[in-house]
Parts: structure tokens; C-alpha cells; sequence
């Protein structure tokens, strides 16, 4: 069975803008963001992209209509070869009555209710319906499908569903927070056998979203919402969260079963309806790194400490000893760590795919795993890889090379002499864009389109901030390390491995001095473990690179500089090389220097 997963609306951002003024820095509040797609053949998955990396517009909600086409292309069939198309959003009447019958019933004018409701309806008809969605789907990509042959899957089913894949398909616990879905910001429950049951008593309505109340915190201190959450979260970094915290005593409050609620609903036509009470309970907004980190550190501590009483009850509801967590807030790794720390669970899996570029892989393994034609056990594929979009032959990196011809210059090299050159130029203090393979899934890049540099230089950070990314200074670098060193150099608690970047550890205390460049400011760092089934070529690499200095770990970044996707193409790459201060590039096995004249 042939399943393609598909996110994303042609008319989403439009509509968004006209109903509730998502453009500038809003213009990330809009469902349908990180649109993509994938494909699934009798259960692999065989391909996933995200149409970012191929429209090179950030973010992009847009119909996929690239990375459709490329999934298709990479496993040679048509439309017509497709058995499902699953979409990760169901929009169906009844969550239209059901809003419709929240919007009757909430405390305001009726001219209001009559303007939000035509907000509402613009949203169903323009884009999210299902009709909408099949016509859609016609439009951009020319084939009209069955409707019996589409699967409206529940965002947050898709979530769970991304995890359960990704962590081995083995029964699991598992909570789901983001922004919003259909109805609902976060709900936890098991799967088991491929099956998920939700523990509806627990389930936090999008009123209450504590994905939209951190986006609002984002938006308070100078960010973009649903974009920059984790620069929050680095920032936090920078101080200890007040005591009391006011968000804790004010902000949000505690319920039984894992529920919660805050002081106010959130508000889809007011994006700084809490701006108020941030000035109130922090003081006067101020434009410093003082002001800001204050407010972050409270804001990840109500992180944790919100996140945590869901995780007491479903400890409660259930006695399997593995976690998962998936949705946008996944990303948070500072408290991914935190969760499994104080919590029962044996171990926990945040995937690749945590945020909404994951969930065209769980809408088509849903799909897939519920349709009738499917034996009822389950028969999932053991080995799943981030490493799922395109590829680029040795051909092909040296056409785009000519091209550039009298601005870069090129050396081939053999395999192993990639990983010795690189090694030793990498002894220094420089930065190099190194691009390999297929490209990786997901908002992190994982070691084939990354920027790779010494951690033993302390000001190394501040070299690629400043000279490479044009990001903030106080922004942190990740570490990649063996994953049989890992535990000698990070104390990793009940944590095995971070293939996936997706949890933080304290580095140890003699190993401040020998990776300063990849400890954070509070003494951690976001690690990633390599093993040689994972990313053959960078971990030889890794191993060269400690074999001449001593050290252990390399700094992995995104190929790419601040506002723009991760790098695709040999294209894409080349350009971002020209237009920062990357000081050597490697693609595939060739590498770039820089000419006079381009410097």
C-alpha cells in the first residue's frame, strides 16, 4: 500500500492575513506552517521533504506542491499508484459546530461573534474544510483524487503517531503539546499495538494553549512567534526564574488530572492580550539581555512545572515505562531533559518530526496502520532514518560548481581524503559548510547539511553568530559526540543516546575548559550522538578530528544563516558559502574555497 502525506494550504496565509492580521512578525500564526510531505510504501518510508527547502520560503504554509512532486519522482510512480492521501488535519462539521457552539457561548458582544464566526467560516471554506482541501489538492497538482482515497487524520493522532514510528513502534505512554489543533492544544494517552487511546479527561482545550502562551511570551521580548520559541529558551539560560514565579501564581493554574487552564483564554484576533500582565507582574518591558532573561527563566520553569502535573497523571493512567513527547513544544529540549528527569518513565523519545514537519509522516502512517486492507497486527519497518529528502550525484555538485566558475575554486577528493583534510582543517579556528547525502527531516539539521567547527576555542560562538549565522550572541551551539563517549564528556542520566538533538545534559565539569565553543552559558549542551549506522562520513570524521586534538566533539549548526531554510541544493549552498564567512565548503567530495574575487 502506496500512502502519501501531505501539509499544507495554498490560501492559508492569505486568509490568515485578511482574518486575523498575520503578516510581519505574526506571520507564522497560521495552521498549515512547516508544510511538506511523504511517503510511505507498505510501511517504509521512503521519502519526506519539506517544501521550505525546496520554495526557500521559511516556515512555508503553502500547498506542498514541490515536495509532492519529488516524493513521487524519488519512488518512480504517479498519482495513480497512490492508495491514500493523508492529511493531518480534520476539519469536519463537527469541530465546526463545536467551535461555533464555543464562539455562541463566549462573553462577548454578539457583533463580535458575528465577526469571529465570519473569520471562522472564511478559514473552513478558504482552506480548511475538506472540500477545500480536495480542491486544493486538484488545483496545484492537477489530479483529482477519490475522496474515499483521503484520510482526514486529528493533528495531534498524526503527533503521537510521528513518535510511535520513529521510537521503534513499541507501546508507549505519550503526551502531545503545540500551539493548537483542530479543537485541542495538548493530550496525553498510550498506544499500544499500533492503537492510540487518549485519556480525554485530560485534554487542554486551544483556549487554554501553553504552545500560544509561550508564543506570546516570544512575541512580548522581540521575537516571532511560532518561529523563534527557542531563543526563549536559550536566553533562560542567563538567569535564575524568580521566586514566586508570577507566571505560576497568576498566569497559569493547576488542575486535577493533568489539566490546566490560564487566567485568560487565548485570543486568536489579539496576539498580545497577555502583554498586559507581563508588565504588570515583570515590570516595563526593557530592551536588555537582563530583562529578557528574567522573564525566560520564569517562563521555562512554568514550562516544566506545567508539563510535569500532565506527566504525574498520566504516570497515574498508565504503567508502561516508556514516554513519548511530540508537538511543538518537544522542541524544547532544556525541558525535554527536565520531564524525564522527574518522571517515573525508563525513557523517554522526542523525534525528528516533534514539530509540524513531522506530521505528514504520522498522517500517512495513521492512515496506513487504520485502513481495513491492513492486517490487524501491524507490521512496522524497525529502522527509520532522518536522512528521507533529496540527493545530489558528484555530477551535479560539479555542474553547479562551473557555474560559479571565477568565485569558487574545487579540488576532488577520495572518501578518506575528505575525512583527513577536513579533520585537519578543522584543528584550526575555522568554519566549514559541509553538505552530504540526503538531506535530513525536520527543524534541526542532524549532520548532512550542516556547519561544522572546533569547540575548543572559546570564542568560537561568537565567530559563527556574528561572521556566519547574523543571529544573536547569546545564542548556544550544539556538540556532536560519539555515542559511545557521550556519557565521559555529559552527564546523560537515564538517556542513552540524542540521535536527534532533542535533549540537553550538563557537560562535565573537566570538559568546560576543552568544548567552551559547545557549553551554554549555564554549563549544557544540546547534544546529538553519532554512531556509525547513523551518519557513516561525519562520525569517521569525528573520529579523526579527536584522534589530532584530543577533543571529542564538533559544533553542529544549520547550513544556513538567520531567516532562511537549511540548505537543499548544491546551489543553495554554494550561495549561503558566498554570502557569509564560511571558510571552506564540502560537497560531497569536493572542496571550496573561496576566490580573491569573492571574498
Amino acid at each position: 500500500m502506496i500512502v502519501l502525506g501531505c501539509n499544507g494550504f495554498t490560501r492559508g496565509a492569505e486568509l490568515f492575513a485578511e482574518q486575523y492580521g498575520a503578516v510581519g512578525t505574526e506571520k507564522h500564526y497560521v495552521l498549515g506552517h512547516d508544510a511538506g510531505a511523504a511517503l510511505l510504501i507498505d510501511g517504509k518510508l521512503v521519502a519526506a521533504v519539506e517544501e521550505e527547502r525546496l520554495n526557500r520560503e521559511k516556515k512555508t504554509s503553502d500547498f506542498p506542491a514541490n515536495a509532492v512532486k519529488w516524493c513521487l519522482e524519488k519512488a518512480g510512480i504517479e498519482f495513480s499508484d497512490v492508495d491514500l492521501i493523508a492529511i493531518p488535519w480534520k476539519f469536519s462539521d463537527q469541530v465546526f459546530d463545536t467551535m461555533m457552539a464555543e464562539l455562541a457561548a463566549a462573553p462577548m458582544k454578539p457583533a463580535d461573534k458575528v465577526l469571529r464566526l465570519s473569520h471562522l467560516g472564511a478559514l473552513f471554506d478558504g482552506a480548511l474544510g475538506p472540500d477545500a482541501i480536495l480542491a486544493d489538492f486538484a488545483a496545484r497538482t492537477g489530479f483529482t483524487p477519490d475522496p474515499d482515497k483521503v484520510v482526514f487524520v486529528q493533528h495531534h493522532l498524526a503527533h503521537a503517531m510521528t513518535g510511535y514510528y520513529m521510537a521503534g513502534k513499541k507501546d508507549t505512554a505519550f503526551l502531545i503539546s503545540d500551539g493548537r489543533a483542530e479543537l485541542f492544544s495538548s493530550l496525553i494517552g498510550e498506544i499500544r499495538d499500533g492503537r492510540i487511546r487518549v485519556f480525554d479527561e485530560s485534554t487542554i482545550s486551544a483556549n487554554d494553549s501553553l504552545g500560544n502562551l509561550f508564543a506570546s511570551i516570544t512575541r512580548y521580548l522581540g521575537f516571532v512567534p511560532n518561529n523563534d520559541e527557542y531563543k526563549v529558551m536559550g536566553l533562560s539560560g542567563f538567569a535564575e526564574p524568580p521566586s514566586p514565579n508570577p507566571f505560576l501564581e497568576h498566569i497559569v493554574q493547576l488542575h486535577e488530572d493533568g489539566r490546566y487552564t490560564l487566567c485568560r483564554p487565548h485570543d486568536p484576533e489579539n496576539g498580545r492580550a497577555f502583554d498586559d500582565l507581563f508588565e504588570k507582574y515583570f515590570g516595563p518591558y526593557e530592551d536588555t539581555v537582563e530583562y529578557k532573561a528574567n522573564l525566560a527563566a520564569a517562563a521555562q520553569e512554568m514550562l516544566t512545572v506545567v508539563t510535569s502535573h500532565q506527566l504525574r497523571a498520566l504516570e497515574a493512567r498508565t504503567e508502561l515505562n516508556h514516554l513519548l513527547f511530540e508537538g511543538g513544544l518537544a522542541l524544547n529540549c532544556v525541558n525535554n531533559t527536565k520531564l524525564l528527569e522527574g518522571s517515573r518513565f525508563e525513557d523517554m523519545s522526542v523525534s525528528f518530526g516533534a514539530s509540524d514537519t513531522g506530521v505528514v509522516i504520522g498522517a500517512a502512517v495513521h492512515a496506513w496502520a487504520n485502513h481495513p486492507d491492513t492486517t490487524a497486527e501491524v507490521k512496522f519497518v524497525d529502522s527509520v532514518t532522518p536522512y528521507l529528502g533529496p540527493e545530489y550525484d558528484s555530477d551535479t555538485i560539479e555542474q553547479t560548481l562551473r557555474e560559479f566558475t571565477g568565485r569558487v575554486r574545487w579540488t576532488r577528493l577520495a572518501e578518506d581524503e575528505v575525512v583527513d583534510q577536513v579533520a585537519k582543517l578543522l584543528t584550526e579556528k575555522v568554519v566549514i559548510g559541509w553538505f552530504q547525502g540526503r538531506l535530513e527531516h525536520g527543524p534541526r539539521a542532524l549532520g548532512h547539511r550542516s556547519i561544522l567547527a572546533n569547540p575548543k576555542f572559546p570564542d568560537i560562538k561568537d565567530v559563527i553568530n556574528t561572521r556566519v549565522k547574523h543571529r544573536e550572541p547569546f545564542r548556544p551551539f550544539a556538540p556532536i559526540v560519539l555515542e559511545s563517549d557521550a556519557p565521559k564528556i555529559f552527564e546523560m542520566g537515564r538517556k542513552k543516546r540524542s540521535p536527534y538533538m532533542t535533549f540537553v545534559f550538563p557537560v562535565r565539569p573537566e570538559y568546560h575548559d576543552i568544548i567552551p565553543g559547545a557549553t551554554h552559558v549555564d554549563g549544557t549542551s544540546r547534544v546529538q550522538t553519532l554512531t556509525d549506522e547513523d551518519a557513516p562520513l561525519l562520525t569517521s570524521l569525528l573520529r579523526r578530528f579527536t584522534a589530532l586534538t584530543d577533543v571529542p566533539c564538533l559544533i553542529n549548526t544549520s547550513f544556513n544563516v538567520a531567516g532562511e531554510p537549511i540548505v537543499c541544493s548544491p546551489a543553495d549552498a554554494v550561495n549561503c558559502f558566498l554570502g557569509t564567512e564560511i571558510d571552506y565548503l564540502v560537497l560531497g567530495n569536493y572542496l571550496v574555497t573561496k576566490t580573491d574575487q569573492s571574498a
